[in-house]
């Protein structure tokens, strides 16, 4: 009697597996950082440009309107070093977002997106790991731009808490952030179009109190000004940074309170047009 062989069972398939993916993903997106260099240096040279002008030419005049007593000159951008590192820093995170709408825009147009939706890799993890690897970019940016703040005598007087309320502020900010400008990367016709979408979002600092006291703005502009998101973010990376001093609960309330709404709506936003890209 003759045997039938058995068939041989079939090779188990590989289903996506949400960390690994995830990780491989933020890897890709490190990589990208080293082989377009011009994308992370932005998150520096800018700030550090800013930084230099606004102090040693404008820091001397305005450092008398931001501290009360203060003369012109020395003392006064002294002090405006002070009043302006914050807002750098908030800038320094704004700026790694603005590049991560680029970075999808460029997936997007080039077919990496269409290819991705090709093989068995869990789908949160292609955004997910961009808006992760532009975080950990910008937090770097920060770090190298609050070092140079400090080696032009700026002394943050934050204490341990005060140090990790500013991680868990800026990881935040830097969350809501890229997942709102990857869905203005996403929702762009063209990489040049996803590169200027957010601009607004670096206009916002200008227009609040990061670099004047609202209360020397005209009654229409102050009202802005007290209602946009980047005045209480600011001011709270102001007071952890002064040691607490000057702290305004409300305005913390209010800066974690305006993280949670962009990245929220941000990551909604994201998610439905990949989404509708993958079943284009």
């Amino acid at each position: 009697m003759s045997t039938v062989a058995a068939p041989a069972p079939a090779p188990a398939t590989v289903g996506p597996r949400p960390v690994a993916d995830l990780l491989t993903m933020l890897r890709r997106s490190l990589l990208r950082a080293v082989r377009y260099p011009g994308l992370t240096l932005f998150l520096v040279v800018g700030p550090l440009v800013m930084l230099l002008l606004f102090v040693f030419v404008f820091g001397g005049a305005f450092g008398a309107g931001v501290a009360p007593g203060v003369t012109p000159g020395a003392d006064g951008r002294a002090a405006y070093l002070d009043y302006i590192t914050p807002t750098l820093l908030v800038i320094t995170m704004v700026g790694g977002a603005t590049s991560v709408a680029t970075s999808a825009a460029m997936d997007a147009a080039g077919g990496i997106m269409a290819r991705f939706r090709t093989m068995a890799i869990a789908p949160g993890s292609v955004l997910s790991g961009q808006v992760l690897g532009f975080v950990l970019q910008a937090l770097a940016a920060l770090v190298l731009v609050l070092g140079a703040a400090v080696a032009m005598g700026y002394r943050p007087e934050a204490g341990a808490a005060g140090w990790a309320g500013l991680l868990g502020l800026f990881l935040l900010l830097g969350l809501a952030l890229n997942w709102l400008c990857v869905a203005l990367g996403l929702n762009a016709r063209s990489v040049e179009t996803a590169s200027n979408a957010p601009m607004l979002l670096l206009l916002l600092p200008f227009l609040g109190s990061g670099f004047v006291p609202v209360e020397t703005m005209p009654t229409p502009v102050r009202w802005f000004a007290d209602h946009q998101p980047f005045t209480p973010i600011i001011e709270t990376v102001r007071g952890l940074l002064a040691g607490g001093t000057g702290l305004d609960g409300a305005l913390v309330a209010q800066a974690v309170g305006w993280c949670l709404v962009i990245g929220v709506a941000g990551y909604l936003w994201a998610r439905s047009l990949f989404r509708r890209e993958r079943r284009a």
